[in-house]
């Protein structure tokens, strides 16, 4: 079966990205155990990722590349937040490195990593952890079905099989 759009799509891959020597560093997989499973077309995936799959079928394997630009985009140095000590009153301090879970002021969600601990801030870097790289993906596409109503309402793959309980 063909992807297209409201089709489930389950698919292994193997995530490259360049390192500072300029090869390539395997740095995250989907297996045959464990695919990622998606709904194609609903806005979940990179628009060029799903760009580069759309057509293809059930046993095809794929590879290809994706730029900065196509993919989380080009690292912002202005990301960077500086967030009042206050903000974690009654909790210890995050440590360097940690992710935190973060919210606007639109009710947006998204995460930052602490960068560093100043006198009266917590710095937080708000930029994707793969912001500024291309991106090189290697897979096969393990099934593709057509979404259930079910997965179709809820915008969402409910698993390889469509059964998945919330």
């Amino acid at each position: 079966m063909k992807i297209e759009p409201q089709h489930v799509v389950s698919l292994t891959y193997d995530l490259y990205v360049n390192n500072e020597q300029g090869t390539e560093d395997l740095v995250e997989s989907a297996t045959l155990e464990q695919p990622l499973t998606f709904l194609f077309g609903a806005g979940q995936m990179l628009p060029k990722f799903e760009e580069n799959l759309d057509a293809l079928s059930t046993g095809d394997a794929y590879d290809f590349r994706l730029s900065a630009e196509d993919a989380y985009g080009e690292y912002n140095d202005e990301a960077v937040a500086n967030l009042p000590k206050e903000m974690f009153q009654g909790q210890d301090l995050p440590e360097i490195g940690s992710v935190l879970p973060l919210q606007d002021n639109q009710g947006n969600h998204f995460q930052g990593q602490v960068v560093s601990i100043a006198e009266d801030s917590v710095i937080v870097d708000l930029n994707h952890p793969m912001a500024g790289q291309a991106l090189h993906f290697k897979g096969n596409i393990v099934n593709v079905r057509p979404a259930t109503p079910e997965e179709l309402s809820h915008g969402h793959a409910h698993g390889p099989d469509g059964h998945h309980h919330h």
